[in-house]
């Protein structure tokens, strides 16, 4: 890629203005290969100061959504305007300082190579002390079916630091209501979109995460997230996979008769496991034109999203500024802007 014009590092918070300061203070304000680098907060509807710290902490742009929407929706938030703020490659990182400022050069490495468009920091989760041993074991096995389902090598699926070019954050358009780090990583790995991943190291853990109550909770939204993300992009096999399931449970029901029937040569007693056979048939049956319904509706949202991106690159051709961009008078720094979504 050579050398960039811009990095734009962003932050996507809720509530944090007790650890945000911190953040901020270790990102780099210079970084080889860039001309310059800013900063993007997204306070996600917080209820606290996080923007007013946010733009006293140095923070160039600041993305304020009304009101809670959720991760997801902060972080193509800050995509969106990140790319109409001239970003030429953009760096994700969380508000709760779990990622090392330090370890940004090495993310943006193979961008700056020409070698992917998107990196993934991989925090090899078997070293982390703060991680309960069930939770390594369902972060290792989420990302293990992410992988298949993505068609990448990437070891840690769930990190939030990672780094984008533009052509990749063009692309991406996450809908999940909960995390955007599965969803992209399966969408990029089904585009022309080139993914690598790199070590990284990690900081102590200065807060219990928000986006869990539990262990219980983290396995059913991820499970849910997964499935979710699964059926929208794999749909056929989704479903073709459910189909043959319940045809073999089908079968199994009818076994008793057939076996009778060919080894007795009786035909009775067994209307239980011929109706129950049905059923089961039945259901097989619509699973999978689920499968064939759901592989025609991906094919429609494959359309739908490069109409998204070309009306994207539209508006950024057309000098398009984020929505509702407004200067900061009174500020310490002339060039805060806040973006209101």
């Amino acid at each position: 890629m050579g050398r960039a014009v811009k990095l734009m590092i962003q932050i996507p918070c809720l509530n944090e203005e007790a650890t945000l300061p911190r953040v901020l203070a270790q990102l780099p304000r210079e970084l080889d290969g860039f001309e310059a680098v800013e900063w993007l907060v997204i306070d996600d509807g917080s209820s606290d100061r996080t923007a007013e710290v946010a733009r006293r902490a140095g923070a160039d742009h600041i993305v304020r959504l009304t009101n809670n929407k959720g991760l997801s929706a902060a972080f193509q938030a800050g995509l969106d305007a990140a790319l109409k703020l001239g970003a030429d490659v953009i760096v994700n990182t969380d508000a709760d300082n779990q990622y090392r400022a330090t370890e940004i050069p090495k993310l943006v490495a193979p961008i700056l190579a020409g070698r992917a468009d998107m990196v993934v920091g991989d925090r090899d989760v078997r070293r982390i002390e703060h991680f309960s041993p069930t939770k390594k074991l369902l972060q290792r096995l989420g990302s293990w079916v992410v992988r298949r389902a993505s068609g990448t090598d990437v070891p840690d699926t769930t990190s939030g630091f990672r780094a984008y070019n533009r052509e990749a954050a063009l692309q991406l358009l996450v809908v999940s209501n909960f995390t955007y780090t599965l969803e992209s990583l399966i969408q990029a790995g089904k585009m022309l979109v080139a993914v690598e991943h790199v070590p990284i190291a990690t900081n102590p853990e200065l807060r219990e995460s928000r986006l869990l109550d539990s262990t219980g909770s983290y396995v059913r939204r991820n499970a849910l997230a997964i499935f979710r993300a699964y059926v929208l992009y794999e749909p056929l096999r989704v479903f073709t996979i459910a189909a043959a399931a319940f045809a073999l449970a089908a079968l199994a029901a009818w076994s008793p008769f057939a076996v009778d029937l060919v080894l007795n040569g009786d035909s009775s007693g067994h209307v239980q496991s011929l109706i129950l056979g049905a059923v089961l048939a039945v259901i097989a049956v619509q699973m999978f034109g689920l499968g064939i319904i759901g592989d025609a509706l991906a094919s429609q949202r494959v359309i739908a999203q490069r109409v998204f991106e070309r009306v994207r690159r539209l508006e950024l051709a057309a000098g398009v500024e984020p929505s509702h961009l407004e200067g900061e008078p009174g500020a310490e720094r002339e060039r805060l802007k806040t973006i209101s979504l």
